[in-house]
């Protein structure tokens, strides 16, 4: 079973949701989200990157920028823009990206699943990214931006959401990138009651998106039990916020790699030494790859379709991802590149940026030959979860990114 559960969220008053809501705290780097706040006083990267508002060269990881955050997120309250709810109650989140809607439930989930294995994991942390995560939930005493997990499809869920979404929404904006997001509160006593009992027959729940946030709201949560002699298993810091998507509603993006260098090769001995492994056809433009097995290849201005030669699959769900397959017959035994988490030679560019980015990187000269992938489909990765395998690095990326500020859950 998994345990879901409505929570009294803080969140913005209509007129300021749109002003406070920002992209998660991972995908902008200090610099690019003190750019995105400029000017915008109610900005949620004030509170999940604090440091835009310290010294510039004040390292990210001091206590003072815990602090700055903790502050930022104390003057929002008082100041009126965020409220409480008087009673808990689950959120029904739509976002819009061009043309595709996809649409999950906020709640919170209960941290002792993730260690008893009910809600998988795929990738794994970093202790660095983890106690980040857990110093800012731990000063905050709050979790400020929702995981995103999903689940294997239920009708009823499906046809409930559709019927909330018949009714007035609470929250209705574009953001600077064009993307929707719609937010209808869900208070009925009936229906809160039944979505929980709904979720108690789902068997597992699938980290997607936010492996070091689930991770550190675990270790909050340990910490916590650990410390307090009078535990009942009903104390806030037991539960944490996620939004729930069911997985026909996502859809995950290539995640594409992009290498420093041939590893001592020319470019005529490389594109020599792929053709034991794959059928090399040099294209006129630019193109995606259409199906597993096949990747696109940028080298010295040419674009190249490598397509795998007497491909079979194991069975084995982490082998048979076209992640493995390149760096089985290309990164490991031709460039070199062995270790995908710490080698410095190789790089990973989400595939929303397009394959004009893996152009611009490889002829600024920073980057000599990128590799375009065939996007992981979700049965891939609740596969790989399911049999409590380990993606390699940087496989999935989703789209459109979940807004953080528009729902916070406190832990006291």
């Amino acid at each position: 079973m998994a345990c879901f559960r409505p929570f009294r969220a803080i969140r913005p008053k209509k007129d300021y949701a749109e002003k406070v809501a920002s992209r998660p705290y991972d995908v902008l780097n200090s610099e690019e989200a003190k750019i995105e706040a400029a000017g915008n006083e109610f900005s949620f990267l004030r509170v999940i990157k604090p440091e835009i508002d310290c010294g510039g060269d004040l390292n990210p990881y001091s206590e003072e920028v815990y602090q700055k955050g903790k502050q930022n997120l104390e003057s929002l309250r008082s100041s009126g823009v965020l409220f409480q709810e008087n009673d808990p109650c689950f959120y029904v989140y739509r976002l819009t990206m061009d043309g595709r809607t996809q649409t999950g439930i906020v709640g919170c989930c209960d941290y002792e699943e993730y260690y008893e294995g009910k809600i998988k994991k795929h990738e794994l942390t970093r202790t660095a990214k983890e106690e980040d995560r857990d110093r800012h939930v731990e000063t905050q005493n709050a979790n400020d931006e929702p995981v995103f997990f999903s689940y294997r499809g239920v009708d009823r869920i499906d046809a409930l959401i559709e019927e909330l979404i018949d009714s007035n929404f609470e929250y209705d904006f574009h953001a600077e990138d064009g993307i929707r997001h719609q937010l209808w509160v869900v208070d009925d006593a009936d229906i809160i009651a039944e979505i929980s009992t709904i979720f108690e027959s789902v068997p597992a729940l699938y980290v997607a998106d936010g492996h070091h946030r689930t991770a550190a709201a675990a270790r909050v949560g340990l910490d916590r039990k650990s410390s307090n002699s009078q535990h009942n298993g009903q104390e806030e810091y037991n539960f944490f916020m996620a939004v729930l998507f069911s997985d026909s509603q996502l859809k995950i993006f290539d995640y594409n790699r992009v290498v420093r260098d041939l590893n001592g090769l020319t470019t005529q001995e490389f594109v020599e030494s792929l053709k034991g492994s794959f059928e090399v056809v040099q294209l006129e433009n630019a193109e995606t790859p259409c199906r597993k097995g096949i990747f696109s290849m940028y080298l010295s201005g040419t674009w190249y379709s490598l397509s795998a030669k007497n491909l079979n699959f194991s069975g084995n769900p982490v082998q048979d991802l076209d992640v493995s397959l390149l760096s089985e017959k290309i990164l490991d035994p031709i460039l070199g590149v062995t270790d995908l988490r710490n080698d410095q030679r190789i790089d990973f560019v989400g595939g929303i940026r397009g394959l004009c980015e893996l152009e611009k990187r490889v002829d600024s000269g920073e980057m000599a030959v990128a590799f375009a992938l065939f996007p992981v489909s979700m049965g891939e990765l609740l596969d790989v979860a399911d049999a409590g395998e380990i993606m390699p690095p940087k496989t999935t990326w989703f789209e459109p990114k979940l807004r953080s500020g528009l729902f916070i859950h406190s832990l006291e």
